[in-house]
């Protein structure tokens, strides 16, 4: 029998869930892209602000990632495998972007709002709220300002993007629907494909790769797929509610945050949020026309949002979830390796003007 407070807790919890499908349903059924994740996150997020006990367990968004790779890898075909040629030379346009992000933003910080070198630093790196946190701490630097600006970029961004390539008749066209054999025919199939990607995700998890369960599973959903061997994915009534759910664990970021403290904080958030989403614009531009690609998919693979928002984001427009999980892949393996080079550099320069 639950204890009390994990009865407390799952009560929380069914709160949480109730508002993400009460907001990704107003967004969803009322047509506005990818409306089911950007009305969940709002809702959630709002309450959330407004004190409500917002809760989202671990083993819940555990799960919720393998379901999320295994309907990303759907989306794999012959003709994303052609175009990974042209991957390497836009992860390194990637690269040369994050670097000037994060220069821009830590400048603007320092120079706009006053932020010491180590907390804008830290705010400043892009898509990377995890690292960024566990660095910081290590640092002393300001944790609630760097969690309340890396937080709100990506919920804005998990939002706003898709108005916007929609509203520039950017977002793909939905997939002809094919005719696939019925759930009852193909259930052997689909117990394989949930079986292997699951298997897959939990290797992945257990070698620590980042993002784990949703690129482990993604990936081996996309082998499948792309190679020809299975055909199903998950009921879309599935893949609706890990929509839901994926907008409830972005929203639930905000539980325990201080209005007064977000008010405070929401001109070096927002003008952050700006300095980097054009920083990364730019970039996205000049890759997409110099390697010929869809500047939608760039645009989406350059943001500096988390690697599970903006990949659902670009499977949700009919986009390239597999260019774009690969190139927040590619971030989070850079911003890992380069991140503590850069503490270094700035924990150099702290010292040195101390001394001065």
């Amino acid at each position: 029998m639950p204890r009390p407070s994990q009865l407390i807790l799952l009560r929380r919890f069914a709160e949480t869930l109730l508002y993400a499908a009460a907001g990704g349903a107003a967004f969803g059924l009322a047509g506005l892209p990818a409306g089911w994740l950007s009305g969940a996150i709002l809702l959630t997020a709002g309450a959330a602000l407004a004190g409500r006990p917002i809760h989202v367990p671990n083993l819940f968004s555990r799960i919720l990632f393998v379901v999320l790779g295994i309907s990303l890898g759907a989306a794999v075909t012959p003709d994303t495998v052609l175009r990974i040629a042209t991957w390497p030379v836009s992860m390194f346009a990637l690269a040369l972007a994050m670097s000037c992000s994060t220069l821009a933003i830590a400048l603007y910080l320092q120079r706009v709002h006053g932020w010491d070198i180590m907390s804008a630093l830290f705010a400043a790196a892009p898509g990377a709220l995890s690292q960024a946190l566990a660095l910081a701490a290590d640092a002393n630097a300001d944790l609630r300002s760097v969690a309340i600006v890396q937080t709100v970029r990506v919920l804005v961004l998990a939002v706003g993007l898709p108005l916007i390539i929609a509203a520039c008749g950017m977002a793909g066209a939905p997939p002809e629907p094919v005719p696939l054999p019925s759930l009852r025919e193909s259930a052997g199939e689909l117990a394989v494909l949930t079986l292997l990607s699951t298997l897959a995700a939990l290797i992945a998890y257990r070698l620590r790769m980042p993002g784990g369960l949703i690129v482990g599973s993604m990936v081996m959903s996309g082998l499948l797929h792309g190679a020809g061997y299975v055909q199903i994915n998950l009921p879309s009534g599935i893949v609706t509610a890990s929509f839901v759910g994926l907008g409830a664990l972005i929203g639930s970021r905000f539980a325990g945050t201080d209005l007064a403290r977000m008010r405070a904080l929401a001109g070096a958030a927002f003008g952050a949020l700006a300095v980097g989403t054009t920083v990364a614009a730019l970039f996205a531009f000049a890759a997409a026309w110099l390697l010929s690609l869809s500047f939608a998919d760039v645009l989406i693979a350059y943001a500096p949002g988390g690697l599970e928002a903006m990949t659902i984001l670009a499977f949700a427009l009919h986009l390239d979830p597999a260019f774009v999980g690969a190139h927040h892949l590619w971030r989070f393996f850079y911003v890992s390796v380069m991140m503590p080079v850069a503490v270094a550099y700035a924990t150099r320069r702290r010292m040195t003007s101390g001394e001065q």
